[in-house]
């Protein structure tokens, strides 16, 4: 069965969900009203901790907590794998990905939702990645990706303070209009995020980009109601602390938010 046909599969009961991933009938319960809290529907495909397979879709908040889990590589985004590139939608839980460091870890967890990014709503431009912008070959040809992508590349502004770590930046950082540019098509495209067993910075076209970590301090300005929602979808997750530690370190998001 691929992964495609298995997305159309919906969990019968809360029982067959992982914790706080419920049905989408009682999705606004304990929260605000629909009508001021908009929602979007999001699919998961993962490893519980036994090694079974979860198949679920369901809605939840159109937060960012929520959509930065599900908006890095737009479909078709090829993800290097011990057997070839692959691309994003055709990966299943199970898999084994290449990493930096030069050993393959396990794919654990796939999620994906349909964003239009023109919508009047609520603009959310898709960010291309010129072919060679960050060298020769990086990436190899245009890349497209959403505004939950991350790039293991430095900015020039925090080189100096950096020194020889290299940092995983938000694509938009990296934004001029020339090399990487905004994209807004008008019909809906779906985006993907990865998780693996281990925090990691994977090959994706020809460059090195993030696999989905929240980050330690994700949940600490929502509600315990939306924590525990978030944490839901992600079945061998019972903690933030489960994600582990970063692979790498993150530009400051503080300096990112102001520019």
């Amino acid at each position: 069965m691929t992964l495609n046909a298995a997305l159309g599969t919906r969990p019968t009961s809360t029982a067959a969900a992982p914790r706080g991933f419920a049905p989408a009938a009682s999705s606004a319960r304990g929260l605000l009203p629909a009508t001021k809290m908009p929602t979007r529907s999001f699919e998961v495909a993962a490893l519980r901790g036994d090694g079974s397979l979860y198949i679920g879709q369901d809605k939840a908040p159109a937060i960012p907590l929520f959509e930065n889990a599900f908006s890095a590589f737009a479909r078709g985004t090829l993800i290097a794998t011990p057997q070839g590139d692959v691309a994003v939608e055709d990966l299943q839980p199970g898999d084994m990905i290449n990493t930096s460091t030069g050993e393959a870890a396990k794919l654990i967890w796939i999620g994906s939702s349909s964003f239009v990014p023109a919508d009047a709503g609520r603009r959310m431009p898709l960010l291309r990645i010129m072919a060679d912008t960050f060298g020769q070959g990086r990436p190899n040809s245009f890349l497209t990706v959403g505004p939950g992508a991350r790039i293991l590349h430095t900015p020039h502004r925090l080189r100096a303070e950096a020194g020889e770590k290299r940092l995983l930046t938000p694509v938009r950082e990296f934004l001029d209009g020339v090399n990487v540019i905004e994209v807004v098509p008008p019909t809906p495209v779906r985006l993907f995020h990865i998780c693996l067993e281990r925090h990691a910075a994977i090959r994706v076209g020809g460059i090195e980009m993030e696999t989905f970590h929240p980050g330690a301090k994700a949940t600490q300005s929502v509600s315990r109601s939306l924590q525990d929602r978030f944490l839901g979808m992600f079945p061998q997750i019972s903690h933030i602390t489960d994600f582990g530690p970063l692979a790498h370190p993150r530009a400051p998001e503080e300096d990112i938010d102001a520019l």
